[in-house]
C-alpha cells in the first residue's frame, strides 16, 4: 500500500512519485490550500493537498487528528522560507494528488505533542501514548539494543537458550508469582525471577555459553525502575574466572554505546571495591559524575566528649563520616532543616554540620550548634581532612555503619544535583568484593548478599564456616551513573562448597533436597567452573533514552500497584474457573469492603 515510510523522504526523492500510510499528525487550512502532517513510525512529512484536484481536496477537507490515510504524490522542494530544519523530511513536502481515507478516528484524549499528561491517563489510553513521537523512539531504540546485544553475543560463541517459564519457587529474595496447577491438583508453578538455576545446568550440560533475553516475574514493591514483569539479558558462561567474564561483557557495553547512540565508554572500566564504594560514596552503586565524598573521620573523634560522635567512632559496627559541599556556606538554616528531614528517612537521628565561613579565622569563622563540643585540634584535623574551605559546609553522618551510608551516600546524590555537581556524561564503574553474607537481625541468620549460589573467594569450606562474616564473594555489578546495570558472580561449582553455603543460610539437609535436589545431584557429575551476569535491560535502555522511569521503555508496563489500566488486570475470573484448579477465594471479614479478597488455596 506505500512506497516509502514518511520520515524517510528527504531531497533525494525530488520529483519522485510516492505513496504513503499514515496518521494525520495536524491539519492545518491555509484559506484554499489544505497542508496534512503525515506520521507513521519513521516520521513526519507535510503532505499539501491545492483546489486544483478538487476530489482529493474534499477528501483533505475532512480529515481530523489521527485518521489514517492512504496518499499518492510527488515530492517537492519546499518554497523558500517554510524549511523546517528541526525534522528530518524538512526540506521537502509531498503534493498530494490522490488521498484515501483507510480509517476515521475518534478525537484522542490528549494531544500527542502535549508534554504534561498524567501517567496514569497515559496507561490508560496506552494505544495513543505509543504513537507520540518519544515513546517510538525509545521503542526503537530498545529493539536496536536488542538487536545488537544478539549479534554481539552470537558473534562470540553464545547460544540463544530457552528456559522454562513455569518452574519451581525457589528463595530468591522476593515473592514468587504462582501458578495454579489444574493437572496436579494443590500444587503450583512460580513465574521464574530469573533463570538462575535453568542456566547453571545448561553450564553443567556442556553447552559452555548461554544468553537470552528473557522476561523475569517477582512479586514485589514497585520503583521507577521496577516492575512485576521485566525483561534481562541473561549471561552464563563456562571456565572463564571475574576477569574473562567482565571483560567479554564490558566489551560489549562499550560497543552498544557506540552503535546506539555514538558515544565512547572508558576503557577499560574503573573498579572499586565494595567497601571502597560505601566507604567513598555510601553506596555500592556510585554515581561518579559527581565529585562529592564521603570522608572517613571516626579515628580523629573517638576522644571526644560529644558522644554522638565518640559512641559509633569507637563501636564495631559504628561509623562517622563528613561529607564536604562546596558552596555550601550559602545554604540557608530551612535548606539545612529540609536535608536534616530527607536523612532521616535513611534512619539517620539528625543531620549534624559545620559552616566555613573562614578558614583562615579558626574556630571564630566557623558556625555550628556542634563546636562547642570539640576541640579546636579535632575541628583543625576534621576541615583539613575533609579538604573545606571558606564558603564551605560539612555534614557529618554518625551511628550505624549501615544508616550512615544510607543517609550520606543519598544526602550525596542530592546535594551533588542542588548545587549544580553532576557532569553531564556518562560513567560507568565496576563493583567487586562484595561481603558474601549479610547478618539478617530479625531472623538471627545469615543471608546471602547477592545469591546463595554465587561462589566465595575461598575454596575451604572450613574457612568460610569459621568466618562467614568476613567472607568475600566472587561478585561483581556494572553500576552506570548511579544505576545498577547488571550483577552477577562466579558461581559454586562443587557439591561440598553449595552444601556449606546452604548450612550457613540455616537451609537444612531435607529443605536442601526438597528445594534444590535437582541442583545438587548434577553438582555431582562434572560440573565445571562457570559465572554470568544478567543485565536489566529495561534499565539499559531507559539510561540509554534519558527516560525517567522504565515504564516510557516497556509498551505496556504496570502500574506502581502492579496493575494494567489498558486492560484492568489483574481481573476477575469465574467461578468454573477457579473450581477447575481446586482454589476458593477467601472472603474478607465483613466490615471490610467487599471487593477483591485474597486467593488461597482451598
Amino acid at each position: 500500500m506505500r512506497t516509502h515510510y514518511c520520515g524517510d523522504l528527504n531531497t533525494d526523492h525530488l520529483g519522485s512519485q510516492v505513496e504513503l500510510c499514515g496518521w494525520v499528525h495536524h491539519r492545518r487550512d491555509h484559506g484554499g490550500v489544505i497542508f496534512i502532517d503525515l506520521r507513521d513510525r519513521e516520521g513526519v512529512v507535510q503532505v499539501v493537498f491545492d483546489p486544483d484536484t478538487p476530489a482529493s481536496f474534499a477528501l483533505a477537507e475532512r480529515v481530523r487528528p489521527e485518521f489514517v490515510l492512504r496518499v499518492a504524490g510527488r515530492v517537492r522542494p519546499r518554497p523558500d522560507g517554510t524549511v523546517n530544519d528541526a525534522l528530518p523530511t524538512g526540506q521537502v513536502e509531498v503534493l498530494g494528488q490522490e488521498v484515501a481515507i483507510l480509517n476515521s478516528a475518534d478525537t484522542p484524549p490528549f494531544q500527542l505533542d502535549d508534554l504534561n499528561i498524567h501517567e496514569d491517563v497515559r496507561l490508560r489510553h496506552r494505544v495513543i501514548d505509543l504513537r507520540r513521537p518519544p515513546m517510538q523512539a525509545n521503542l526503537r531504540l530498545r529493539a536496536r539494543v536488542a538487536r545488537f546485544l544478539r549479534r554481539f553475543l552470537d558473534e562470540r560463541g553464545f547460544l540463544e537458550i530457552e528456559t522454562p517459564m513455569l518452574t519451581k519457587a525457589t528463595p530468591e529474595g522476593a515473592r514468587d508469582y504462582l501458578v495454579p496447577s489444574r493437572t496436579h491438583r494443590g500444587k503450583f508453578f512460580a513465574l521464574p525471577q530469573s533463570p538462575q538455576l535453568f542456566k547453571q545446568l545448561l553450564m553443567m550440560s556442556g553447552l559452555d555459553r548461554y544468553y537470552q533475553i528473557v522476561r523475569c516475574f517477582r512479586d514485589e514493591d514497585l520503583r521507577a525502575d521496577r516492575q512485576p514483569e521485566f525483561t534481562q539479558l541473561d549471561i552464563e558462561t563456562s571456565f572463564l574466572d571475574e576477569g574473562g567474564i567482565t571483560g567479554v561483557v564490558e566489551a560489549m557495553v562499550r560497543e552498544l554505546f557506540v552503535d546506539c547512540l555514538g558515544v565512547r565508554l572508558p576503557d577499560p572500566f574503573p573498579r572499586l571495591t565494595y567497601a571502597e564504594a560505601t566507604g567513598r560514596y555510601g553506596t555500592d552503586r556510585p554515581d561518579l559524575r559527581n565529585p562529592l565524598e564521603l570522608v572517613e573521620i571516626s579515628d580523629l573523634v573517638r576522644a571526644v566528649e560529644f558522644k554522638v560522635f565518640s559512641g559509633p567512632a569507637t563501636s564495631a559496627g559504628g561509623r562517622v563520616a563528613a561529607l564536604r559541599a562546596p558552596g555550601g556556606g550559602a545554604l540557608t538554616r530551612k535548606q539545612i532543616d529540609d536535608y536534616t528531614a530527607f536523612v532521616a528517612q535513611f534512619g539517620a537521628r539528625g543531620l549534624a554540620y559545620i559552616k566555613v565561613n573562614d578558614r583562615a579565622a579558626g574556630r571564630e569563622g566557623l558556625q555550628s550548634p556542634i563546636l562547642k563540643f570539640l576541640p579546636d585540634d579535632v575541628i583543625e584535623a576534621v576541615l583539613a581532612r575533609s579538604g573545606a574551605q571558606t564558603g564551605d559546609v560539612v555534614f557529618f553522618g554518625a551511628g550505624e555503619r549501615r544508616v550512615v551510608n544510607d543517609a550520606l551516600g543519598a544526602l550525596r546524590n542530592r546535594l551533588g544535583n542542588d548545587l549544580g555537581l553532576v557532569e553531564d556524561t556518562w560513567r560507568p564503574v565496576w563493583v567487586t568484593d562484595f561481603p558474601m553474607f549479610e547478618w539478617n537481625t530479625e531472623a538471627s541468620r545469615w543471608d546471602p548478599l547477592h545469591h546463595p549460589f554465587t561462589a566465595p573467594a575461598t575454596d575451604d569450606p572450613a574457612v568460610l564456616g569459621a568466618a562467614p562474616g568476613e567472607c568475600i564473594s566472587r561478585a561483581y555489578d556494572m553500576v552506570l551513573n548511579g544505576t545498577e546495570l547488571g550483577g552477577g558472580s562466579v558461581r559454586i561449582h562443587t557439591q561440598t562448597m553449595q552444601e556449606a553455603v546452604f548450612r550457613l543460610l540455616d537451609i537444612g539437609p531435607e529443605e536442601a533436597r526438597e528445594k534444590f535436589g535437582f541442583l545438587l545431584d548434577a553438582l555431582r557429575y562434572g560440573c565445571p567452573p562457570h559465572g554470568g551476569i544478567a543485565f536489566g535491560l529495561d534499565r539499559l535502555v531507559m539510561l540509554m533514552a534519558g527516560a525517567s522511569s522504565i515504564r516510557d521503555v516497556i509498551a505496556f508496563p504496570k502500574t506502581q500497584t502492579a496493575s494494567c489500566p489498558l486492560t484492568g488486570a489483574p481481573a476477575n475470573v469465574t467461578e468454573l474457573q477457579l473450581r477447575e484448579l481446586g482454589i476458593r477465594l477467601r472472603q474478607p471479614p465483613a466490615a471490610e469492603p467487599a471487593a477483591g479478597g485474597d486467593p488461597g488455596a482451598s
